[in-house]
């Protein structure tokens, strides 16, 4: 279909797949290129691991139908992110106590692939792309306990200024851990 990487609006009438979801009709004028940050190859010189934290899905994680309501797959992810820093030394109070600066998403760009369902076993990963003064690359994924993607994601993390929510650069003793490259 020459439209697929358009992007797509609902409208009424629209038809609905053999999965049960509408396949959406493109805006015209809009394009989309299909996810090309996702397709590139990490940004660092080595290549780095990925840290992986376990999930499961509780009721509250799905919606009537009883698959994952597509928002909580980014809380999954922010999981394994205060993980992943976690394993790195790195502790947000103390940061902002002492430091004064927060870590927030600034960015992120998602593709759902698949569903999960009640009490699935998930796994979020986390894998650095790039690090910049200020800021963060990292790609991410959940998997379901069988390996299948079911969602990734490129996000980028900020540090900013706690009272004026500028930028700051990372403090160094992050910066130091994440140049190592965990």
């Amino acid at each position: 279909d020459g439209d697929s990487n358009r992007l797509g609006a609902f409208r009424p009438g629209t038809a609905v797949g053999p999965s049960g979801l509408r396949r959406a009709r493109p805006v015209r004028g809009i394009r989309l290129s299909r996810a090309p940050a996702m397709a590139a190859a990490p940004l660092l010189a080595q290549p780095v691991r990925a840290f992986a934290c376990p999930v499961r899905v509780y009721w509250e994680d799905t919606d009537a139908g009883g698959i994952v309501y597509y928002a909580n797959y980014l809380k999954f992810m922010e999981r394994a992110r205060t993980e992943w820093l976690r394993t790195l030394g790195c502790d947000q109070a103390l940061m902002l106590a002492r430091d004064g600066v927060r870590l927030v998403v600034a960015r992120a760009g998602v593709e759902f692939r698949r569903p999960a369902r009640f009490d699935d076993r998930l796994e979020a990963d986390v894998r650095m792309l790039k690090l910049r003064r200020a800021s963060v690359e990292l790609a991410q994924h959940v998997r379901n306990a069988g390996g299948a993607l079911l969602c990734r994601a490129e996000v980028r993390i900020a540090c900013i200024d706690a009272e004026t929510f500028r930028p700051r650069p990372i403090p160094p003793s992050l910066q130091q851990e994440l140049e190592i490259g965990y």
